[in-house]
Formats: C-alpha cells, sequence, structure tokens
C-alpha cells in the first residue's frame, strides 16, 4: 500500500509537470520545467524496471531523484542560452529543448560556396561560443553538418561532413577540449525545410552545435 501511494505521488508530481510545461508554449525559453519532466519520467521508468520486489516504491524514488536532476539539467541549458543569445550575432538560431542546446548556423554564412574554410567574419562568434563551452563544460558537443538537396548526395555528404570538421577546429583553436566533440556529416538526410524553395534549401544548409549537459 505504501509503496502504491509513493508511485501515485511521484505520478501526479509527472502530470502536474506535464501540464506547467505544455502550458507555457514554445515560445517560452524557461526549460528547466521541460527538463524535470523529461527526468521524472524517465527516473520512473528505469526505477519501475529494476527486477526486483520493490518496483512501485523504485519507480517513485526514480522519478523524484530524476526530476531533481532533470530540473538541474534544465536551469543549466537555460542559463547558457541566455548568455549566448546576449552574445551571438543575427541569423544564428538557438534552439532549448529542455535536455540539450541547439545551435544553428547557417552554412551561407559560415562559408562560400562548395568551400569548408570558415569565412573569418564569423569566427569571432565561434570564439564567443567555445567561451561558452569552456565555462559550461559539463557537456558533450556534436558538431553536424547538413546540406540541401541540390547536386550529388555522395558530394554533400563529404562536403558535410569537412564543414563540420572545419567548426570542430576552430572550437578546438579556441580552447575547448578535442574529447568534447564529436563532427558528424549528414549531408542532406536531414532536412529541417522544403527543398523545393531556396528559402527551405538555405535553412537545410547549416551546421548545428548540438550541446548536451554530461552532469
Amino acid at each position: 500500500m505504501t509503496t502504491r501511494i509513493s508511485l501515485l505521488l511521484a505520478t501526479t508530481g509527472v502530470v502536474a509537470l506535464s501540464a506547467c510545461v505544455t502550458s507555457t508554449g514554445p515560445e517560452d525559453p524557461n526549460r528547466t520545467r521541460q527538463g524535470a519532466l523529461i527526468g521524472a519520467v524517465g527516473g520512473a521508468i528505469a526505477g519501475a524496471t529494476v527486477d526486483n520486489d520493490d518496483r512501485l516504491k523504485n519507480a517513485a524514488i526514480g522519478a523524484v531523484v530524476g526530476g531533481g536532476v532533470g530540473a538541474t539539467v534544465g536551469a543549466y541549458l537555460d542559463q547558457q542560452e541566455r548568455e549566448l543569445r546576449a552574445q551571438l550575432g543575427t541569423g544564428i538560431v538557438i534552439e532549448n529543448t529542455g535536455s540539450e542546446l541547439i545551435v544553428r548556423l547557417p552554412q551561407d554564412i559560415l562559408f562560400a560556396v562548395d568551400s569548408a574554410a570558415v569565412q573569418p567574419g564569423l569566427r569571432g562568434d565561434l570564439q564567443l561560443l567555445a567561451n561558452s563551452l569552456n565555462k559550461y563544460s559539463a557537456s558533450s558537443v556534436e558538431i553536424q553538418g547538413h546540406t540541401d538537396n541540390t547536386g550529388d548526395a555522395g558530394y554533400n555528404q563529404g562536403l558535410s561532413q569537412r564543414r563540420a570538421q572545419s567548426v570542430t577546429s576552430e572550437l578546438i583553436a579556441y580552447g575547448v577540449a578535442p574529447s568534447r566533440l564529436r563532427p558528424v556529416g549528414y549531408g542532406e538526410s536531414r532536412p529541417i525545410a522544403d527543398n523545393l524553395t531556396d528559402a527551405g534549401r538555405a535553412q537545410n544548409r547549416r551546421v548545428q552545435v548540438v550541446i548536451r549537459p554530461t552532469g
């Protein structure tokens, strides 16, 4: 009976958090509560799947602990997001999902056509980004290269990898530990807009720096 009550309380807390998150709208920059919800659900599931006689108790404990960890991650990302928004130049998009921070750099301002060399005008922003990564060091970072679907798919794949590596090299030059960075090229396989329009293709040509807290 006690374990069922504990699980009910934890589940009620998760539902309440869910209501709070969905009511904020996508424009709300504060994702602390969303991080708490993600952590609580994950913790409850992890606790419930332990193979012993106390699954309900473990689920309740997992929800509470996971919720606390998730809230901490959300607050960590909120602070880093606020600072980056105040520092980085126009044209750079920042998205906070509650569990990771995505910094989207349009390739049209990063690179010349058909080039993997970072343009001098963007190096200042990359240095500011590197400074942020060094300040908020409890994270792993995936640097993703993406293209539109114009031209040969194999060539686009290689170009996206070279561009991801170029941004990675810039971050390393500004002091970010190489062990935290993973460059990967996705070519044209992950569009975020319609490749049938010029505007859509421009959005798809991008490098994304995906920051995932690790502690």
